[in-house]
């Protein structure tokens, strides 16, 4: 099963909404990691020292360290990056069904953009 991180800024209202759906998520925020106030750079590393895919809105920071973290050939679990903009049903569903559907694996290295 994947697990995810939320960073900084990513809607709480997500969060709940995917918990509520599937209280067997595996699901962690940059708040509950002690890395609050963290730079991207930090947040990537742990989240691939844990193996989770980091949850954000953040299209124009994380993405770039996250693909300078592969290009360096350091681990990295991969990132989701979700356009704010998108109704919360939508992006709930999209999320549960990538973590259904999907092993980690498939998603070391890479960065995605939703909507899919």
């Amino acid at each position: 099963m994947l697990r995810f991180m939320s960073d900084e800024n990513f809607n709480g209202d997500l969060v709940r909404g995917l918990l509520l759906r599937n209280a067997e998520l595996d699901i962690v925020r940059v708040q509950d990691s002690g890395l609050m106030g963290a730079d991207d750079s930090q947040v990537l590393a742990w989240a691939a020292d844990e193996g989770r895919l980091v949850l954000t809105h953040d299209r124009a920071t994380l993405p770039n360290h996250a693909f300078r973290r592969v290009v360096q050939a350091e681990t990295m679990a991969g990132v989701i990056v979700v356009n704010d903009r998108l109704p919360l049903a939508q992006v709930i569903d999209e999320l549960l069904l990538i973590a259904s559907c999907s092993e980690p694996v498939d998603w070391a290295d890479r960065v995605l953009h939703l909507p899919l």
